[in-house]
Order: C-alpha cells, then sequence, then structure tokens
C-alpha cells in the first residue's frame, strides 16, 4: 500500500492583524484535510526546504548546497568542475540586497537582459535554465564558490567576485537595478541514502529545490508548474509507488505577505485533495517551516504533521525530525 506525502510549504505563520489575530491556515476552511488525517503531531522545521526535506528522508542535513540540488531538479550538468549559482531576482538600491516576490511584474525583461549579457560568461561553458518567475540557476566551469547573502531577507550588497559579478551588475544597469543575484552557491560533493522504508517514490512539484532532493536520492522527478496538473500526475504516480507532492505556492504566497492568496490556495489544495485523493489509506500532511505573512520571512519553529496511519505518535508529541519517516513507515 504506497503512500502520499503532501508538502504544504510554509504553512505555519505569524497571527494576522487581518484575520483577527489568527494564522491564515487557521482561517482556511479544509475540511477533507481535518477529517481525512486526524492523527497530529509536530516536528522540529528548518529554516529552508532542502534543509528539512533532506533530513526528512535521510536522516541527515544536507551536504549538497542549494543551488546543486536545484541544477539536479532541473536535469542540470553539475559533473566534473562545474559549479552551480542559484540566482533570485532582487534590487540592488541604496547598498542593500532587496529581495524580490513579485518579480512577475517584470521577469520576462529580467530574463530578456540576462540572456542578451549570458556572453559575458561563454569562456566558462555556462549552462541556465530559468524556472517561477524570474528565478534561474547558472552552472559553469568556475573555481568561484562566494559566500553570498540568501534571502528572504533584505541584507547588505555583497560584490559578487569575477565574471559572474560583471554580468550581475550588467543585467542591473541595463534594469535600473534589478538584477538575478547568486546565493548557494557550489559543487556537487556527497549525499547520505534515502530510508529504505521509503522505496520507490515520485515527486511532483514545480520547484526545482524540492525536485533536487528527490533526485539526489534517485527518485523520479516530475516537474509541473500549474498547481492543478500536479493532483492528477500524482494519483497516477501513486498506482507504482510512494508520492511526494509539494504545493509550493503556500510558501510563495506568504514571501508576498498576502494571507487572502495564501488561504485560498490552501483551501484549494483541499478540494483538490478531497477529488482525487478520497480513497487514498495513507497519507501524510506535512510543513517543512513557517512563512510569515507579516514579514514575508521564514519562521523557525516547531511544525504540524497530520496523516491517517496508525502510529504510536501520542496527539501533539514533538517528533525529532530524524525520527518521523521511521515511525510513520514502520
Amino acid at each position: 500500500m504506497n503512500t502520499l506525502f503532501v508538502l504544504l510549504d510554509g504553512m505555519e505563520d505569524d497571527p494576522h492583524p487581518l484575520l483577527g489575530g489568527k494564522k491564515p491556515y487557521e482561517v482556511a476552511k479544509m475540511p477533507f484535510m481535518y477529517e481525512k488525517a486526524p492523527r497530529r503531531s509536530f516536528t522540529t522545521g528548518r529554516g529552508y526546504t532542502q534543509l528539512f526535506l533532506n533530513e526528512f528522508f535521510t536522516g541527515h542535513p544536507p551536504e549538497l548546497p542549494r543551488a546543486v540540488l536545484e541544477a539536479m531538479g532541473l536535469g542540470m550538468d553539475i559533473s566534473g568542475d562545474r559549479t552551480a549559482y542559484r540566482m533570485s531576482p532582487a534590487e540592488i538600491k541604496d547598498g542593500m540586497i532587496h529581495w524580490s516576490y513579485h518579480a512577475h511584474l517584470f521577469c520576462d525583461n529580467l530574463m530578456a537582459a540576462m540572456m542578451r549579457n549570458f556572453h559575458m560568461l561563454r569562456e566558462y561553458d555556462p549552462q541556465i535554465e530559468f524556472f517561477l518567475n524570474g528565478r534561474a540557476v547558472i552552472t559553469m566551469e568556475c573555481d568561484d564558490i562566494p559566500d553570498l547573502p540568501a534571502p528572504p531577507v533584505d541584507a547588505p550588497f555583497k560584490e559578487v567576485p569575477g565574471d559572474l559579478g560583471r554580468f550581475v551588475m550588467k543585467v542591473a544597469e541595463e534594469m535600473k537595478g534589478i538584477t538575478d543575484y547568486p546565493w548557494g552557491c557550489g559543487r556537487y560533493t556527497m549525499q547520505y541514502p534515502p530510508y529504505g522504508c521509503i522505496g520507490k517514490m515520485t515527486a511532483i512539484s514545480d520547484s526545482p529545490t524540492a525536485l533536487g532532493v528527490a533526485a539526489s536520492l534517485g527518485h523520479d522527478i516530475r516537474l509541473i508548474n500549474n498547481v492543478e496538473d500536479r493532483f492528477p500526475e500524482a494519483k497516477e504516480a501513486l498506482k507504482h509507488g510512494n508520492v511526494f507532492l509539494h504545493i509550493d505556492e503556500v510558501d510563495e504566497y506568504s514571501h508576498q505577505k498576502d494571507p487572502y492568496k495564501k488561504i485560498e490556495i490552501l483551501e484549494r489544495t483541499d478540494r483538490l485533495m478531497e477529488r482525487y485523493f478520497s480513497d487514498t489509506e495513507r497519507i501524510v500532511y506535512f510543513v517543512d517551516h513557517g512563512t510569515s505573512c507579516v514579514t514575508g520571512e521564514h519562521i523557525i519553529m516547531k511544525v504540524p504533521f497530520w496523516t491517517n496511519i496508525e502510529t504510536d505518535m501520542s496527539k501533539g508529541e514533538l517528533i525529532p525530525l530524524d525520527q518521523v519517516i521511521p515511525r510513520l513507515m514502520r
């Protein structure tokens, strides 16, 4: 009997003044989830999705940098001496890096500016793949692995070294301060094996972060941008093995500080779950971290997971992250 793992990315939150001091998921109407998954416990969240997922599925924090995982999720070349760079939309202004979570307003122009100037990196045999709203991963044969500020918290500007830095600033010049800024850089090193009890699994997401973790563990991955299209794909895949279904939009709308969009995507997810998985006997809902609709930032906190699997976990028990899967899958 196969198991469906559903990640509601960043569902935890701060109480919101527009919601009468409640959190968005406390306001959202999700009758299917509450009825279908009555066994409710908690685990320890992590600051980023890849940190949580790696420990959730292997029992260990990741050795691989985020950019490497995302390159794997996008099917890019990370062999040999190639270094991966995660590129995120940001505005460089007044000595600060201001991360943008409204890049859908300018991402077409940003991607065009990047491609116009991509020749600046040609001696490094570069590859680039874009994904959600102008985000990108670049891989190339380069020795520079800079330690640079990471989103979502705005940070003092730090110059990117070498030709990649000149490329970043050239795009910023053309875009009046807007560019794709690198972080999470690195090379392929090693990966811990997944828990054997997971067996064959298919990961379905619009995020190369989640897909990259799954790919690094040897699982099948499917990049599906539209949230509604992920559910029939997950239903079919569940016939052949376990499935990891990722709802990244929950986190994205939190970064936009829009509690109403967050409520809407949670309610839409619940309706889709009922439509496709009303008869599924093994479902695990889980959350990787909080993402605040008040500040737009990640919150490291205890996070809920709910299931319909019979376990020895008591209601409200705080289970260490590296013990969740072994106890669920006994």
